[in-house]
């Protein structure tokens, strides 16, 4: 059964190393539910222009979901030179001194780690990547992604397959209850005769209604009496909504649309019917059609 879920995370790690340089990076993928293809992207400097391209990747794979991606990169080049600002550390030492000096009962005697860890005082220089390290990192990069796009599809695939199980389990309630409904709306028939035949003795003993008048609201009773229509569309939405699971691929839009039909008939066999088990049926009906839907929207 290939149908997935919206919901998914995946997580790929890796390094590469060179003579000059050496980085680190994680990838972090996280997808929920979404109407259509939504992507946020959380990069390093390095990597901005890059976004196109891992939107195309994803779009290549997914058709529905928000996916949140956050790139990690830590960075260890060699050759790293570090530059104290001398000027700069004479200045915070003397102020910060004399500030001790004065108030020597409130501040503790400054230390020389603490100045040096003051923002601006040590600053770290290191050589530029060049255009061929630069794509050599990001094709390492890339190719982690594309497994973390895996990972996530697997991931997905798997809560997918959960999901449709319930539902198909939630579509075998339905059958059952429709029919029921079905046996139900036979055996009242006597019944429907009953009252339609007291209606229209009603309706006669009424000698200002004309016959004209008294034709259309015995076919008005008539009709809203008869929900054979209204069971046989559930059972053929039902028997649609399983040939989709059998296709699989992307339904959850087609599962959304199906609700929505599966609704109606239910809501129509409520209104119609003129027995209190009939009634009670459709009202389980409709619970169960909502259960079907609140699962629906996490598929893809």
């Amino acid at each position: 059964m290939n149908i997935s879920s919206m919901t998914g995370f995946a997580n790929q790690s890796g390094e590469i190393k060179t003579e000059f340089f050496s980085y680190s990076f994680n990838i972090e993928i996280k997808t929920v539910n979404a109407k259509g293809l939504d992507t946020k992207f959380k990069l390093p400097v390095l990597l901005e222009d890059c976004e196109n391209e891992l939107k195309t990747k994803i779009s290549s794979k997914f058709s529905r979901g928000t996916f949140s991606v956050i790139i990690t990169l830590q960075n260890e080049l060699k050759n790293t030179e570090i530059q104290v600002d001398s000027e700069l550390l004479s200045k915070l030492t003397q102020q910060v001194y004399e500030i001790y000096l004065n108030h020597k009962d409130v501040f503790e005697k400054p230390s020389l780690s603490e100045l040096l860890n003051i923002q601006g005082v040590i600053t770290k220089t290191n050589p530029e990547l060049d255009e061929s390290a630069l794509k050599t990192l990001k094709d390492s990069i890339f190719c982690a992604f594309e497994k973390a796009l895996e990972t996530l599809y697997q991931d997905r695939l798997t809560e997918g397959t959960k999901i449709a199980k319930a539902l198909l389990g939630i579509l075998d309630f339905l059958e059952d209850k429709t029919f029921n409904a079905e046996k139900i709306a036979l055996n009242i028939k006597q019944i429907i005769k009953d009252k339609i035949k007291a209606q229209i003795e009603e309706y006669l003993a009424d000698t200002s209604l004309t016959p004209e008048r008294l034709e259309q609201e015995i076919l008005f009773y008539v009709m809203r009496a008869d929900v054979k229509e209204e069971i046989d569309r559930l059972k053929a939405h039902i028997l649609t909504a399983r040939d989709i699971f059998h296709k699989g691929g992307v339904v959850g839009r087609r599962l959304d649309f199906l609700c929505q039909e599966l609704n109606r008939e239910a809501n129509t066999l409520c209104s119609k019917s003129m027995d209190l088990e009939l009634t009670k049926i459709g009202m389980e009906l409709k619970a169960l059609i909502e259960q079907f839907r609140e699962q629906v929207q996490n598929l893809e």
